[in-house]
């Protein structure tokens, strides 16, 4: 394999000083001869690139093997195989725990506040906002003071609502 790296970079090396020699040129050659020089550089050529496909050819056939080989180490090892079914159990006893508990009353009730909680605030930020244009329009401020002493920041937000039909 060392071998086949050393004659593949001395192949590249020949072709390479070769395509430099024809780009060249020399006023003193005739055509017969550039003609010779350029079809021997696209024979050298073309070799290389045939090694070197050979050569990608030979890796991914080696890798697709390594690669089927890794996955068979890891379909059949007993252990791995034993704490997959293991974590797909405490999956399945999770999943129906979770199912009780959201049945649960206690947590129907809950979600049910969440919801209007949710809703609640919604309603205020509305109102909120449309307070807070007002004040922005009357005082072109973008901040408040409380009767704390404390100055809170706004900002005021645009959206574009959809095209009425």
């Amino acid at each position: 394999m060392a071998d086949d790296q050393k004659q593949i970079s001395a192949s590249d090396e020949l072709a390479l000083d070769a395509l430099s020699q024809a780009s060249k040129g020399s006023g003193v050659k005739d055509e017969v001869e550039q003609s010779n020089e350029l079809a021997e550089t696209l024979t050298s050529l073309q070799n290389l690139i045939e090694k070197h496909a050979r050569e990608l050819t030979r890796i991914d056939g080696e890798l697709k093997e390594k690669r089927q080989s890794l996955k068979s180490v890891f379909d059949n090892d007993v252990q791995l195989i034993e704490a997959r079914e293991e974590v797909e159990k405490h999956n399945q006893a999770m999943k129906e725990r979770k199912v009780q508990l959201q049945n649960d009353p206690q947590s129907t009730s809950l979600k049910i506040d969440v919801a209007e909680l949710n809703q609640q605030k919604k309603e205020l930020e509305e109102t909120l906002s449309n307070h807070l244009v007002n004040y922005h329009a009357l005082t072109n401020s973008m901040s408040f003071d409380t009767s704390d002493g404390d100055q809170w920041d706004f900002s005021i937000k645009a959206k574009i609502k959809a095209k009425k039909l």
